[in-house]
C-alpha cells in the first residue's frame, strides 16, 4: 500500500528462493523484503500501480479479490503468540493461526439485534413477539442488558460446542481444544436502526452501532473469564495480548465508553484468563437471516424489493417494515408498489412518501460507502477477529475503488472488502412492472422502455403457447 502510494516498484520473489515472507509482518516482513531486493533476489519487478490497477479491475468485473491487511490482522489479534496468521476464511471473518499440525476452526452464532428492540413501559411477558415498521418508534428503546444476557449465554453455549463437537481431522481437533476461538456476530442491525426510526447513516445509528459491539465484546470477555475460574484458561493462553492485558480496544487505542465496568474486567481477566483465543466476527448470515426474517448481519438493505438466492433456495424479500409504515399511513397502493419496483426498490423519487421515511428507508446504494467502512472501524475496536464487509458502489471506477481501499487501510481494519457489489449503468427491463399502473411518463427513455417490456412480454407468451 504504501509502494502504491509512493508510485514506487513491487518486486515478485519465488517463495523458495526468497524464504520466510509468508511467516512474518510489519517490520519483520520489510526488513527482510528489502534484504531480498538488496539481494538480487526477485523474479520481476514491476509498478506497484500497474498491479493494483490490475487488482481494481479485477474486483470490478468480478467483485473480487478480496481484500485484508495482514499488518493488521496480526498487529491485533490475540493469538499473536502463535506465530503469523496467513490467511482468513472464505467469508474474511476469521482471521486464526493455522499450520502444518493445526486446521484452524471457526465456531459461530449470529445474535437477532432486532429482538432487543421494546416498547417503553410494556412489560417482557407482555412484549409483542416481533415489533415491525418505524412508526411508534420514540416509544422505543434498545434493552442492552438482555443483550448482555444473550451474549453470555451465546459463550457458554459455543464452548460446549467445542467440547462436544465431531472433528473429522485430527488437525482440527487439536486446533479447537487448544485455542477455543470463537465468533459471535450479528444480523439485523438495519432492521434495528428502523425500529428505532434512525437512518442508517445517521449519528445516532453510527453511536448504537458502537454501543452494540462494545456490549457484545465485554460481556463476551466477561463469560469467557467465568468459564476459565472453572475450568481454567485456555491452553495456550500464556503470552497472548490479553494475558498482558492488552485487550482489542488498546490494540486500535481507543477508550471504551462508560457504560460497562471495564476495569472490573480487566481485573477479572488478570486473575483467572480467558477460556477462548478469540471472542467476536460478524459473519454474513446469509441463510439465517433469510430464516429469521432480519437483514443480512450489519449491512443497509440493498434494495425495498429483491430476490435473495442462497445455498438453502431462493426468497423473494420485501422490506416488511416499509410495508408496514406505508400500509399504516393508508398509502399503500398497487400504484406505489410498482413505482418502488420501477425505481429498483428505491423511494427517494416517489412523492407520496414523506422525506423522514425516506432517510430511514435509503438502500446501500442511497449510502455513502466511506460511512459504511467507517461504521465498520467503529466497531472495530470490539471484533478481535475481522468482519466481512462488503462494499456496494454504483458505476464503480478505480478513482472512487482506490479512494475507498485506501481510506480503510488507513483507519487501521483488518478486513477492507469482502465482495465489490457493483450495478450497472444501465437499468434492466422490469417484466414485473405493471406498466398500465406507471404514472404517464411521455419521455423518449420511458416510451422506448415500454415499448420492449411490451415486446417481449408477448415473445415470452408465444413461446409458452
Amino acid at each position: 500500500m504504501e509502494r502504491v502510494q509512493k508510485n514506487e516498484q513491487w518486486s515478485l520473489f519465488c517463495p523458495s528462493e526468497a524464504p520466510g515472507l509468508a511467516d512474518c509482518w510489519g517490520d519483520e516482513f520489510q526488513n527482510l523484503y528489502n534484504k531480498y531486493e538488496r539481494e538480487g533476489k526477485a523474479k520481476k519487478i514491476v509498478s506497484a500501480q500497474s498491479l493494483w490497477f490490475e487488482i481494481l479491475k479485477a474486483q470490478i468485473e468480478t467483485g473480487t479479490p478480496y481484500m485484508l491487511y495482514k499488518d493488521s490482522c496480526n498487529r491485533k489479534s490475540n493469538q499473536q503468540n502463535l506465530g503469523t496468521i496467513k490467511s482468513s476464511n472464505l467469508c474474511t471473518e476469521i482471521v486464526e493461526f493455522t499450520s502444518p499440525d493445526e486446521t484452524a476452526v471457526c465456531n459461530l452464532a449470529s445474535i437477532a439485534l432486532p429482538r432487543f428492540v421494546r416498547e417503553k413501559g410494556v412489560p417482557l411477558e407482555s412484549h409483542p413477539a416481533k415489533l415491525v415498521g418505524s412508526i411508534g418508534s420514540k416509544n422505543r428503546y434498545f434493552d442492552f442488558d438482555k443483550l448482555a444476557e444473550i451474549t453470555s449465554i451465546v459463550t457458554w453455549n459455543l464452548n460446549k460446542i467445542i467440547d462436544i463437537n465431531y472433528y473429522p481431522i485430527e488437525t482440527a481437533r487439536r486446533s479447537n481444544m487448544r485455542h477455543r476461538p470463537i465468533g459471535i456476530g450479528v444480523q439485523g442491525l438495519a432492521d434495528t436502526f428502523i425500529l428505532l426510526g434512525m437512518p442508517f447513516d445517521s449519528p445516532e445509528a453510527q453511536q448504537l452501532n458502537k454501543d452494540i459491539f462494545e456490549t457484545i465484546y465485554y460481556h463476551a470477555l466477561k463469560a469467557s473469564a467465568e468459564i476459565a475460574a472453572k475450568e481454567g484458561p485456555y491452553e495456550t493462553y500464556d503470552g497472548c495480548p490479553v494475558s498482558k492485558g492488552i485487550l482489542q480496544p488498546d490494540m486500535w487505542n481507543v477508550v471504551p465508553s462508560d457504560r460497562w465496568d471495564w476495569p472490573a474486567i480487566r481485573g477479572m481477566i488478570s486473575k483467572v484468563g480467558l477460556r477462548n483465543s478469540l471472542l467476536v466476527a460478524p459473519m454474513p448470515t446469509a441463510s439465517t437471516s433469510q430464516i429469521l426474517g432480519n437483514n443480512e448481519c450489519f449491512e443497509p438493505y440493498t434494495s425495498n424489493i429483491y430476490s435473495r438466492r442462497v445455498l438453502s433456495g431462493e426468497f423473494v424479500v420485501v422490506n416488511k417494515h416499509l410495508l408496514h409504515d406505508l400500509t399504516e399511513m393508508g398509502i399503500w397502493s398497487p400504484v406505489l408498489k410498482n413505482n418502488i419496483i420501477y425505481d429498483d426498490g428505491s423511494v427517494q423519487k416517489i412523492t407520496e412518501i414523506p422525506d423522514d421515511l425516506k432517510a430511514i428507508y435509503k438502500t446501500v446504494w442511497e449510502i455513502k460507502q466511506k460511512t459504511v467502512v467507517d461504521m465498520a472501524v467503529d466497531r472495530g475496536c470490539y471484533i478481535d477477529q475481522s468482519q466481512s464487509l462488503n462494499i456496494h458502489m454504483d458505476q464503480a471506477n478505480s478513482g472512487k475503488l482506490t479512494s475507498l481501499h485506501f481510506h480503510a487501510w488507513s483507519k487501521g481494519l483488518k478486513t477492507g472488502m469482502y465482495y465489490l457489489r457493483t450495478r450497472a449503468a444501465a437499468d434492466a427491463i422490469k417484466f414485473t412492472v405493471d406498466t398500465s399502473l406507471l404514472k404517464v411518463n411521455t419521455s423518449p427513455n420511458c416510451r422506448s422502455i415500454f415499448f420492449f417490456t411490451q415486446l417481449l412480454r408477448h415473445q415470452r407468451y408465444r413461446e409458452r403457447h
